[in-house]
């Protein structure tokens, strides 16, 4: 049975990258050797859109993004921490939105949903 999900980021500064997940994100990782570093991640959710080339993605596009409780608090603890945050926290409809840059010369959206979970 399917236990969790591994996802990756490809980028052109991967030590950096590494580094910054590591180090201004907080996330525990194993060195799985050569510096090659598999982070332990909090819960996660999937969600499934429809394609829409024209106001969304095309299909089998796939995106990763990362949520919090706070918004406010978290885009302050991440500034403080030298993240570059590229736009100001806008309402989505389906929770508040905002953008960090990352090594590699792409950017990450951070939200704060505003759907809850079913208890497990």
């Amino acid at each position: 049975m399917i236990k969790g999900v591994h996802t990756m980021f490809y980028s052109s500064q991967p030590a950096e990258l590494r580094a910054f997940l590591r180090d201004k994100l907080g996330f525990p990782a194993t060195d799985v050797g050569d510096g090659w570093l598999i982070f332990d991640l909090p819960e996660a959710d999937m969600g499934c859109h429809p394609a829409d080339e024209k106001e969304g993605a095309p299909s089998g596009t796939h995106n990763i993004s990362f949520y919090c409780d706070d918004i406010t608090k978290t885009v302050a603890e991440l500034k403080a921490k030298g993240v570059v945050f590229t736009d100001q926290v806008e309402d989505h409809g389906y929770g508040l939105v905002t953008h960090f840059e990352v090594p590699g010369g792409f950017t990450l959206q951070l939200y704060q949903p505003r759907y809850r979970k079913n208890p497990k």
